[in-house]
């Protein structure tokens, strides 16, 4: 990989994120209207862009390609459900289901997304949506069972049918059918995706200036978390696929998803489960910081 592109290209994503922080902080946007641009991200312009890398004529070989790719995920992700149950065990209940949220999940949409496309263009936005469609499903019941034992609560309904699995469902019709998309609603498609990075960059920006610094550095336990989901699971990840002789795609998508911070819904699953939401917001908070400076590291290792 060209590495003066890799830091450049973490370089303006950390840029924007500054420049969210600053208009947060200067009353530009508020918390309403960061739920709103989430919403919109969430519900259109990540969908649009997933929509728009699927625009290719079929290839069986890139079939074949996100089949792999998808079933890596599923091993990694249930992997580190596996191994987060051992990790935190001695810490308490609602302490833990945090520390394992965040380890199992990363913020493989706001970041991964934009990191991804830096490196691997649109083909990368197109593999990297089939690798998140096990994210989306964990999430919604591996992810509320870590905070909700309770059967009821899994809401399956919301694990299957989101806009992120109904993007990539529509975006694979596309493909496999070979569709030609009509100009312009393709260029519609492609400029309303384009903006998802910008806005996923400030909305980042603005959640952390809703931190507090001055309580976020003084626990043992945000140090640990960010060790763990930062450094850690990349490079194992990495010496694994690396050991089982993946390389490509197959080894640059996977350790780049896993690199990269918490999920931004710790916070939110915290909040709604009644877990620990301070350490929830400063694992978010530490993870995403401390992310614009490890992930061109981890990049030096593709």
């Amino acid at each position: 990989m060209n590495t003066q592109k890799i830091f450049t290209q973490v370089l303006v994503l950390f840029f924007i994120i500054v420049v969210g922080f600053f208009i947060r902080k200067k009353g530009i946007i508020d918390k309403k209207m960061n739920k709103g641009l989430t919403e919109l991200i969430l519900n259109v312009t990540l969908p649009f862009m997933i929509i728009a890398s699927f625009n290719f004529p079929f290839s069986k070989d890139m079939l074949l390609n996100a089949g792999k790719l998808l079933l890596i995920s599923a091993l990694v992700h249930l992997s580190l459900v596996f191994a987060s149950k051992y990790i935190f065990i001695k810490y308490p209940k609602e302490v833990k289901s945090v520390l394992r949220f965040s380890m199992i999940f990363s913020n493989c949409g706001f970041m991964g997304y934009p990191v991804v496309e830096s490196v691997y263009g649109k083909e990368g936005v197109f593999y990297t949506a089939i690798f998140n469609i096990s994210f989306n499903i964990l999430i919604w019941t591996v992810g509320v069972m870590l905070f909700s034992p309770e059967k009821e609560d899994k809401n399956y309904k919301k694990a299957l049918i989101n806009p992120g699995i109904l993007s990539v469902l529509i975006g694979l019709l596309v493909f496999m059918l070979s569709i030609n998309i009509p100009e312009p609603l393709y260029k519609t498609l492609e400029m309303v995706g384009s903006t998802t990075t910008p806005l996923s960059m400030i909305i980042i920006g603005s959640m952390l200036a809703d931190v507090n610094v001055k309580e976020i550095f003084g626990s043992s336990t945000t140090y640990v978390i960010t060790f763990v989901r930062l450094i850690a699971i990349p490079i194992v990840t990495y010496l694994i696929l690396k050991f089982l002789g993946y390389s490509g795609i197959f080894l640059g998508i996977p350790v780049l998803i896993m690199a990269m911070p918490a999920a931004a819904n710790t916070a939110l699953f915290a909040e709604r489960y009644n877990a620990d939401t301070n350490l929830a917001s400063r694992c978010v908070f530490v993870t995403t910081l401390m992310s614009t400076f490890t992930i061109p590291l981890i990049m030096l290792l593709l």
